[in-house]
């Protein structure tokens, strides 16, 4: 990569890293859902602008159906998810669950797609699951004021909105393809604002949320979903997907970092020693990383 895609990488890790914190925030105060809504209904009205400007307010039309309906399962459903989970976890312990997210993506290839993994990437799955099992008996990572039954149920719902995102980025590969990535990233944030309007007004809370609270959600959805998805897509654009998505890499570095200066978040070895492992997993089930010996015919 360039000095520009490096530039972008690295400022796209601390992006999304600081989402997680971002929500914690919000979360506790608006609760899981008008978090997610108020989420993507800010980057919503941010992308929507940028996208008619640029001129791609035909190839909205004509795709919106596809768009939307991607764009629910790629944002709305894990932005909920994340955000429920945040009530009981850390914010470390979750950016390192959205790290199996090319792991259930390269699972769900085989399933779907019949992009059957061989080789080093067979080893990577095997590797990835059984580090996240172990990460998933951190209790350290589970929050002083939740429950360990709660804490597994934040647990279940960030690998379930990491399942959401592998099915949507496999569905995107199937049906978004020739589709301009601006189209794709605001009509991703259209069907999830249209999906999570009702059911986030019938939850939304009785107490106003404080100014840090409505900050803390408007940042999100402008800087750690606008921006992020405009530097994503240049990234793409400019390094190849391949490189892109090892940003999901990164993301938990930063969020550690975040969550214990901001928020006073144990740092565990555990936590950290199993996060390399399903990190190095991923790593090897994507073929960003491949071990010679391993390298067979299907």
């Amino acid at each position: 990569m360039n000095l520009a895609s490096v530039t972008d990488f690295l400022l796209l890790a601390a992006i999304w890293g600081a989402s997680f914190l971002f929500m914690r925030i919000g979360v506790v105060e608006f609760g899981a859902l008008p978090t997610a809504a108020v989420r993507v209904a800010v980057a919503m009205l941010f992308l929507l602008p940028l996208m008619v400007w640029r001129g791609f307010g035909d190839d909205f039309r004509k795709h919106w159906k596809t768009v939307t309906l991607i764009g629910l399962l790629n944002s709305g459903v894990p932005f909920a998810l994340f955000s429920f989970a945040l009530l009981s976890i850390t914010t470390g312990l979750s950016a390192i669950l959205n790290a199996t997210v090319p792991l259930f993506g390269a699972l769900i290839a085989w399933g779907w797609l019949h992009d059957r993994p061989t080789g080093s990437r067979m080893l990577g799955l095997v590797v990835g699951f059984f580090g996240m099992a172990m990460l998933a008996w951190d209790k350290a990572s589970i929050r002083p004021d939740a429950t360990v039954a709660s804490g597994v149920w934040a647990v279940l719902a960030c690998l379930l909105a990491s399942i959401c995102y592998g099915f949507a980025a496999n569905a995107a590969k199937k049906y978004l393809v020739g589709i301009p990535p601006m189209v794709a990233a605001t009509g991703s944030q259209v069907g999830a604002t249209a999906g999570l309007a009702l059911p986030a007004l019938l939850s939304w809370p009785a107490q106003m949320p404080s100014l840090q609270a409505w900050g803390s959600v408007i940042v999100l959805g402008v800087l750690c979903t606008g921006v992020a998805y405009i530097l994503y897509f240049r990234l793409i654009e400019q390094a190849g997907p391949a490189k892109a998505v090892a940003v999901t890499f990164l993301v938990p570095v930063f969020a550690v970092i975040y969550g214990t200066l901001f928020l006073g978040e144990p740092v565990t070895a555990w936590m950290l020693g199993w996060g390399a492992v399903i990190i190095m997993g991923t790593s090897l089930a994507t073929g960003l990383v491949k071990v010679p010996s391993l390298r067979t015919q299907a």
